[in-house]
Formats: C-alpha cells, sequence, structure tokens
C-alpha cells in the first residue's frame, strides 16, 4: 500500500490523485483511503478540507474511501476507522486496484500500517461528569499520567485539541487500565510512506491563504446549515479547529477578526504537531521518504513511481 502523509496544506492529495490518476494511465487501477479523523462526516467538507476537486484529474474521477460515511455529530473513533478502512482495503484488494492511503491523521494512518490490536470502549458517563468543565491543560495532564501507567502511544495529541476529545480518550484510557481484554487481530499491511514536506514559512502562508479561500467559500454558512438541521454547537465544537473557532463565530461567542486570529493560530499549532507525530513514526521505526511539496507535480509523481519500482524490483 503507497501511503502518502503531511502536514495540512501540504497538497498531499492532489499528489495522491496524481499518481492514482498515472497508474490508471498505465493500466493500473488505484483507489483512495482517506486518513483523515473528521473527513468522514457528511455535509462538513469546506471546515474539513476534503477538496474533492482534487479527486479529479484530467476528466478522471479517481475512487475514494472513508469519506462522507457517517452524520455530524457523532462520535467516530480509532476502532470504527480500522473496521472501516480494512473493509475498504479488502474491497480495492479484490479488484486487483492499487490501494492508496493519503491523509494527516498520523493516529489512525499508524494504526492500520502498524495494525494496533483494539477494543472497542463504551461511555462513562460518570467518568464524564466528573471531568466535565475542568480545563484543556488539566485534562491533558490527566491523559499523559494515564498513557504512563498503560504504555500507549495510542492517542494523538493533533486531536486532543478540545475538552470533550480530551475526555475521551482520558475514557479510553481509563477503561484500557481497568479492563485489560484481548485486543482483536489486525493484518499485517506491505507499505511505503511517502511524506510531502514544506518548510515552515510555507506552510505557514498556504494555511493562511487557505484559510481566507474557505471563509470566503462559505465555511460560516456551512456550520450555520449543520446548526439549522440541529446539530448541537457543543458537537461541532468537539470536532475542534474550523469547527470550534467557527461555530463560536456563528453563535455570538466572538467577532468575526477575533476567530480569523484565533484559528489561524490554531491551525499553525496543528500542523506543527502534526509534523511532530511523523517525526515520532520516525523514531518508532518507520521509514518515511520525504519529497519536497513545492516541486512540481510531475517530479512528485515521479519520485513516487520510483519507490514503487525499487519496492517491486
Amino acid at each position: 500500500m503507497i501511503t502518502i502523509l503531511g502536514p495540512t496544506a501540504s497538497g498531499k492529495t492532489s499528489l495522491a490523485a496524481a499518481l492514482a490518476y498515472r497508474l490508471h494511465q498505465q493500466g493500473q487501477e488505484a483507489e483512495i483511503l482517506s486518513g483523515d479523523s473528521r473527513q468522514v462526516y457528511r455535509g462538513m467538507t469546506i471546515g474539513t478540507g476534503k477538496d474533492l476537486d482534487d479527486y479529479v484529474v484530467e476528466g478522471y474521477r479517481v475512487p475514494y474511501h472513508l469519506i462522507d460515511i457517517c452524520e455530524p455529530g457523532t462520535k467516530y473513533n480509532l476502532f470504527q476507522y480500522q473496521q472501516d478502512f480494512l473493509v475498504a482495503y479488502e474491497q480495492i484488494q479484490g479488484r486487483g486496484a492499487q490501494p492508496i492511503l493519503c491523509g494527516g491523521t498520523g493516529l489512525y494512518i499508524e494504526s492500520v500500517l502498524k495494525g494496533y490490536q483494539l477494543s472497542p470502549v463504551p461511555q462513562n458517563q460518570a467518568l464524564r461528569d466528573e471531568l466535565e468543565g475542568r480545563p484543556l491543560d488539566e485534562l491533558t495532564a490527566m491523559l499523559i499520567s494515564l498513557k504512563r501507567q498503560t504504555g500507549s502511544n495510542m492517542h494523538n495529541q493533533t486531536d486532543v485539541d478540545t475538552a470533550q476529545r480530551a475526555i475521551r480518550a482520558i475514557e479510553i484510557e481509563t477503561y484500557n487500565l481497568e479492563h485489560p481484554t484481548e485486543r482483536r487481530h489486525f493484518p499485517a499491511i506491505p507499505y511505503i510512506i511517502i511524506g510531502v514536506g514544506i518548510d515552515r514559512e510555507s506552510r505557514r502562508e498556504k494555511i493562511t491563504r487557505r484559510l481566507r479561500q474557505r471563509l470566503d467559500e462559505g465555511m460560516a454558512d456551512e456550520i450555520r446549515m449543520l446548526l439549522d438541521r440541529g446539530v448541537a454547537p457543543d458537537d461541532l465544537m468537539y470536532y475542534g479547529l474550523e469547527y470550534k473557532y467557527v461555530t463560536e463565530y456563528v453563535i455570538g461567542q466572538t467577532t468575526y477578526d477575533e476567530m480569523f486570529s484565533r484559528l489561524q493560530i490554531a491551525i499553525h499549532r496543528f500542523a506543527k504537531r502534526q509534523m511532530t507525530w511523523f517525526r515520532g513514526m520516525e523514531r518508532r521505526g518507520f521509514t518515511i521518504h520525504w519529497v519536497d511539496a513545492l516541486l512540481p507535480m510531475e517530479q512528485k509523481v515521479q519520485f513516487a513511481m520510483q519507490l514503487m519500482r525499487e519496492k517491486n524490483s
């Protein structure tokens, strides 16, 4: 399986689609599996950066999976992702196509490449009630302490940017500490990892430009539509980043300028944490072949094709 990862605004989806199209031209069909924890939600399109137009190359629509598969307001999790990934992956293999995993959620990507052996964790309402209202920094400290006790590296800090997400992570670690269970089998998957790297200043410039573009395209209207459909503000804010800050603006808690400034800072920090996770993957034994995001697309595709040839030789 080809895996293409990188921080937000690095252009990884465009590269994955261009690679899939090149393989299609050569008679080898390819399909993309999303490795993004928020693109699973229907109706959350602009804020999660689905950029579905990126999947159309020269008029050819590249097949994709694990996007728009559940309703907004629900709490999708890593266990569900592994289940859904495996179904899609096996279907792609059954068609004789080349699977390409592409995304920026390091935890999701690592969970399928490393084959995390997970079990479902039920909600603990008593624990949630106890933790309700505690500040994020206190919850984060609790999570770190629990992870030391369980020996877990299975919670990505990029996904713990709201109190609700931190509480869910604590809930999972507490359950695993108190209920050692037999974990389900996840098959080993052979892979090549390509990392799309981008220097800090270029990344910051692309993030700011893309944020303005998404706001101009109607990100606030998308959130108003979700609220009108009955999704609670707190449920939207649970998803973090755009959905946290733009929801606060839409419901009148902040001004537009305050929202833009705080969201821009949050996305920059998010991208930095993504890179920290990917560097951590390298320390944990993953080989990531890095390619410069600013190279022409043709050169990036050639880089990927060469890696595939070397792997198959």
